[in-house]
């Protein structure tokens, strides 16, 4: 399918999907004129179901787009997401596109919030971080008419377009990359799981390839905020306290896995040789600690860049045949705390 053969919902849709009137389905939206409570409830959850976003541009541009590409993301406190707006940031310069930032703090219903915000002003395109959504939001995005590019995942199936990694294949090589050194006796320190569907999917990537080698993880800990230097260390240590004998520490992000490095420095404990590290993102940021963690690139600047191209080739050419998917190829980095034989 072709960006061009996409059509938006229009109010004869919400009139038609709850049985009145386009006028009567306009008072509702706009939240206008004396409608009964269940009219205006049939109309609500009618246009809720079908995805339909009010337009907000008025006048002779109500049935155009605006040269806006809405970026939504979970956050731009880390350094993951900064790194994906360069790259989209780069290609969209080239163009007449501008990119605007929406952030949902990895919430379903705030995601939803500011979905159903930017599409109301009708912009040119949408990249949204990750593959799960509600069901509103997903309803929202498949009704936008507009090109959709999801980022970060390939683990699944894209409303549109997805440009990602496979989380799942890299907790996999991780996992092996650990047993080809030997180590036995992990432990895994995750933040965001809850809410996180990526580091959820890595961390299953990598119970199973440890599973294929007779290793369980020895001890877990979640944690449900954000990622920092401080609650690394204070997982590290809470960990090592109640299970001593770990040999490895898998961390579901870079910034923890630091905090954890600096605290067992701090200990004068042997990395690696009586205990191994690694985290994952590849953040430049981390490349003057003491020691070089073992980390794996997400190809996040890449990711912004090629999902940046799909929906500027869709501007420029909508009857063009648009790229569905694109898996980018993220690599193991040794560093210091990940002993090879």
């Amino acid at each position: 399918m072709t960006f061009e053969d996409k059509r938006p919902l229009t109010l004869r849709d919400v009139s038609e999907a709850s049985g009145v009137s386009e006028m009567t389905v306009s008072r509702v939206l706009r939240n206008r004129g004396d409608v009964s409570k269940a009219t205006r409830e049939r109309v609500l959850q009618a246009a809720k179901r079908l995805g339909y976003v009010p337009n907000k541009i008025a006048g002779a541009l109500a049935s155009s787009r605006v040269n806006l590409v809405a970026v939504i993301i979970p956050s731009m406190s880390n350094m993951v997401f900064p790194e994906v707006m360069t790259g989209i940031s780069r290609v969209l310069e080239d163009t007449q596109l501008q990119p605007v930032v929406g952030i949902t703090d990895y919430l379903p219903e705030k995601e939803e919030r500011v979905l159903y915000e930017m599409l109301s002003w009708r912009p040119s395109g949408v990249i949204i971080a990750g593959l799960e959504h509600s069901a509103a939001s997903r309803a929202m995005l498949q009704a936008s008419g507009i090109p959709v590019v999801e980022i970060m995942d390939v683990d699944g199936t894209p409303v549109d377009a997805m440009v990602g990694i496979s989380h799942r294949r890299a907790g996999r090589e991780m996992g092996r990359a650990i047993l080809k050194e030997g180590y036995s006796r992990v432990g895994f320190l995750g933040t965001k799981m809850p809410l996180d569907y990526r580091a959820r999917k890595r961390f299953e990537g990598f119970t199973e390839a440890l599973a294929k080698g007779g290793v369980e993880v020895t001890d877990q800990e979640f944690y449900s905020g954000g990622s920092a230097l401080a609650k690394g260390r204070e997982m590290t240590r809470d960990m090592l306290e109640r299970t001593p004998d770990l040999d490895f520490l898998y961390y579901s992000n870079d910034m923890i896995g630091a905090g954890g490095l600096l605290w067992l420095l701090e200990q004068g404990i042997d990395i690696p040789g009586q205990i191994g590290l690694a985290g994952f993102n590849g953040v430049e940021l981390l490349q003057g600690l003491p020691r070089k963690l073992a980390t794996m690139d997400a190809c996040r600047l890449e990711i912004g860049r090629r999902a940046a191209q799909i929906i500027a080739a869709a501007q420029e050419n909508p009857a063009e045949e648009a790229e569905r998917i694109v898996e980018l190829s993220p690599t193991i980095t040794y560093g210091d705390t990940l002993k090879r034989r």
